[in-house]
Formats: C-alpha cells, structure tokens, sequence
C-alpha cells in the first residue's frame, strides 16, 4: 500500500475514534430488554409452579442476554431466588401490598456490569400514587409502577426504565393507569434529562386499544413493535401454560420515537413440552446513539 493511502487510513480510523469517544456513541453494542410476567407462585398449578420452572425463567436472562427490563407477578422469595441465580444482575422494587415485601413486585431489573442505579421509587396506579397499597377507580387489586433512572457506563447516558403490570378487570383503572405513569416518568425526565425512556409491563390489553393508545399519546411513547426491523415470533404474549392464543399480544416494551429498534422478540419456545411462564417473554434489542 502507498504511503500516502496508509497514513489516509490511519487518520479515517484516528479521526473515528475521536468522534465516538467524544460524542459517547453506543452504536456498536445495542442492549436487550426484556418483559416478562413469570407468574406468581401459585401451588394450583401443579407441574406448572414456580419450583419446576424457576431455572428456566432465569435461563431466559442468559439465552437472550438480557441487559434490562422488567417482571411481573414475582412474589418476594422469587424475587430472592432470582437475585441468587443471577448475581450479575440487580433488582429493585418493593411488594404491593406493603411497599416492603409483601404482595406482588413490578421489580425493574439491570445488569450491574452496564449500569448504575441512579434513583428508584414506586408509585402505586390510583387518585393516590403514594399511598401504599391504594387501588385505583375499578381495580381489582392494587396496582404499581417500579420507575428507575440508569445510568448507562460505556456511553454515560441516563435511561429512564419503567416497569408496570395493569388490573385485569378494571377497565377504567387501565385507561387511567397512563397519566399516573406519566406524571412520574416526566419529573423524572426533568429532574434527570434522560434521553432514552423505557416502558415495560403486562398491560392486559390489546394494540389498539384504549389503555394502550393512552399509553403512547400520554407518554409520549411507541409499542416497540412497530419500530422493529425485524420481528420473530407469535403475535401473541400469552398461552396460559396450555397453547399460545393467537392475537393476544398485552405484554409490550414501549419506548421513545427515533429510538432504533432492531429487533422484536417473543419467545414461545417450550422446555420438555412445557412453557417457562403462562406468558411468553418480550425481548426487544434497542439502540441509541450520543450522550446527553
């Protein structure tokens, strides 16, 4: 090779190396996020329960190499066996019915060796976001939100990571879910100026939807799905340990508009015949570039 072109291509590969590290492009290592409902321990289900299929629900962590996300439905010694399982990953969040350790968690979870935790707190889904343990207008049940600030290491950009399971009967409590979220999401925004948002959660309702359109148009946000290059799997979230039922897609990864979304996983695959969970996990690959 000429010398003229050699030392061209030294200076092309100096001069890249200088803009990444200046503007903290994160463009070559895009992160996975996951949601996934794990279904709580519940002793009805027989060969379904928790004990036959906690190491396959961690399993998923590892096979998809998950970076962050959300769960839903964990019980407090779930949350526990998890946290042995898995120790590279951390969890936060606190139980429903207490704001300790009782009830079921929306825990947001990360891997410690990519983040670092900012700030966390959790908001219940009702006129009341503070009241521990409140249920809001129709629900059911108490509902909640787990929101975290992240700060990612490699590109020292903030992520706002949000993690919620709505009522499954509440009609009303489903509409009006979102501007609860919202409120929170944006004092975090402002408090912390993160320029990537994450929404994960069972939101036991359908694209299309009225609580998933309040979704986006409250937030601000779009269902991953429809940004994804590329899309592997059933359109549906949800089998019930039985089969999975087409067009039953209410479990979603929402995010802001012009994120890069290059793939869109739902996983149906069975062990021995057998699913991980009566839903099938979310696995969305994100990426972002620059430093806020």
């Amino acid at each position: 090779m000429p010398v003229r072109s050699r030392c061209l291509g030294i200076l092309a590969v100096v001069s890249c190396l200088l803009v990444s590290a200046k503007c903290g492009v994160a463009a070559n290592q895009p992160l996975n996020v996951m949601s996934f409902n794990i279904r709580f321990d519940n002793p009805a289900d027989g060969f379904d329960n928790w004990k036959f299929r906690a190491r396959h629900v961690a399993a998923m962590f590892k096979e998809h190499q998950v970076d962050a996300g959300g769960l839903q439905e964990v019980k407090h010694h779930q949350l526990v066996w998890l946290q042995q399982a898995l120790p590279e990953y951390q969890f936060v969040g606190v139980g429903r019915d207490d704001g300790k350790e009782k009830g079921e968690y929306a825990p947001v979870f990360f891997r410690k060796s990519e983040f670092d935790l900012l700030k966390t707190q959790t908001i219940w889904l009702s006129e009341m976001p503070e009241v521990v343990g409140s249920k809001g207008w129709d629900a059911a049940l108490p509902r909640i939100a787990t929101l975290s600030v992240l700060r990612h290491k490699k590109s020292d950009t903030k992520v706002l990571l949000g993690n919620t399971h709505y009522d499954h009967r509440g009609v009303e409590a489903r509409k009006k879910s979102a501007a609860v979220i919202h409120e929170y999401l944006a004092k975090l925004r402002k408090e912390f100026g993160t320029p990537v948002v994450l929404l994960t959660g069972d939101f036991n309702c359908l694209p299309g939807s009225a609580p998933f359109k309040a979704v986006e148009v409250a937030n601000d946000l779009v269902d991953a799905y429809k940004l994804a290059d590329q899309r592997v799997g059933p359109d549906s979230t949800w089998s019930g340990f039985r089969a999975v039922e087409p067009g039953r897609r209410i479990d979603y990864v929402f995010t802001r508009k012009g994120t890069s979304v290059r793939k869109h996983v739902i996983d149906d695959k069975q062990v021995n015949g057998r699913f991980p969970s009566d839903h099938l996990p979310v696995i969305v690959q994100i990426q972002w570039e620059g430093k806020n």
